[in-house]
């Protein structure tokens, strides 16, 4: 099992009164994760919706276990948990690189649909970016 690791360095604007990163923006790394995960497959999220499939998000998750502040360095580990025809589980690590300090984990699911945000079954209607998406889970 593939996982992608992306390090983002954290942005003064990002958090807040207390000098903690602000709990939303867990969602926009793992949004980065995520892409990046993606571009690993060979192709963009741009690519995949110029091919008529969408991804949009079904349900989130986000366990905050530790507060990362400004200029920390973090890695955000992204790995599919589960990937069948119609959705994708991509779970996601938070982890501060100078001591490797677990920050956060998550998890966000999606389905694949068309332009018309009906669901598709990516197996069987776009094979090849199956084959390279379940490439990266097994």
């Amino acid at each position: 099992m593939y996982t992608n690791r992306t390090k983002l360095k954290v942005r003064y604007v990002e958090t807040d009164k207390m000098g903690i990163v602000h709990h939303s923006n867990y969602y926009a790394w793992f949004e980065v994760g995520r892409g990046e995960f993606i571009l690993e497959s060979g192709m963009s999220y741009r690519e995949l919706e110029e091919n008529g499939i969408m991804m949009p998000l079904r349900e989130t998750y986000c366990k905050y276990i530790k507060g990362a502040k400004y200029e920390d360095n973090i890695i955000i580990e992204t790995f599919i948990k589960e990937l069948t025809p119609v959705k994708v589980i991509f779970n996601y690590n938070v982890i501060r690189e100078e001591d490797g300090k677990l920050l956060a984990k998550g998890a966000t699911t999606q389905v694949f649909v068309n332009n018309d945000f009906k669901i598709i079954n990516l197996k069987r209607k776009y094979p090849d970016i199956w084959e390279r998406m379940h490439k990266l889970f097994t």
